[in-house]
């Protein structure tokens, strides 16, 4: 039972979980206060929502492609641009709460930007109400673009302070990870070396230890079918 209380992240400490409420705390208190004085206390709430989901990703899951700068900026001003898009084209307000959120996943997606919480973005820009309809294409430049630049600069700052990379950047071999000579083809690491490497690496991924094993058994699988049909 106890085991579905551990955490499923690959390299999730409780050090990693206490920098991340405190950088949440921070950032939408902040976003949440820029978002009152545009569209009023009542609209702010709403508004602040999508920016709650982005600081999960941003200050628990800092290595993740969905929290990198580009995709919280980027992901959330683009959603926004297509859910006012949308809000103003289709009347009927279930359908473009819909058609918003895929239109949202589309557009992340040719721009490389994919972050969940657009689609919340985009759904405010449907559901938001008088106050957010009156900003018009505005709302994805202030509060949204505005407040996602906000986040993921406290982003940036706290993570420098707590040790993690972000905007994330994979640790080459040489750059403080040790390597060591003549590891390699025919040397399966075990759970528990996986275990040992999560920590060195000290960053906290958005996969389970139990996907990251069995992702690195089937590559070992295909190297070693590789050497096999080369050599």
């Amino acid at each position: 039972m106890i085991l579905r209380f551990l955490p499923i992240l690959a390299g999730a400490t409780l050090r990693d979980r206490l920098v991340a409420c405190l950088g949440a705390l921070v950032a939408i208190s902040l976003t949440g206060l820029i978002a009152a004085k545009v569209v009023g206390a009542g609209a702010a709430l709403l508004i602040v929502a999508p920016m709650g989901a982005s600081a999960v990703l941003v200050f628990a899951v800092p290595a993740s492609p969905l929290a990198q700068p580009w995709s919280v900026i980027g992901g959330n001003m683009i959603s926004a641009l297509v859910g006012v898009f949308v809000a103003r084209v289709v009347p009927v307000p279930a359908l473009a709460a819909g058609l918003a959120v895929a239109g949202a996943i589309l557009a992340m997606s040719l721009s490389r930007s994919l972050h969940p919480p657009g689609g919340a973005t985009a759904l405010m820009a449907v559901i938001g109400g008088p106050s957010i309809a009156a900003l018009g294409y505005g709302f994805a430049l202030v509060p949204v673009g505005v407040n996602a630049a906000i986040l993921a600069g406290i982003g940036v700052l706290f993570h420098r302070l707590s040790g993690h990379s972000y905007p994330h950047v994979a640790a080459v071999p040489g750059s403080g990870v040790a390597v060591v000579a003549g590891a390699g083809a025919g040397s399966m690491p075990h759970p528990e070396d996986i275990d040992r490497a999560l920590e060195d690496l000290g960053e906290t991924f958005d996969v389970s230890r139990e996907d990251l094993d069995l992702l690195l058994q089937r590559a070992e699988f295909h190297a070693a079918r590789r050497v096999g049909v080369t050599g």
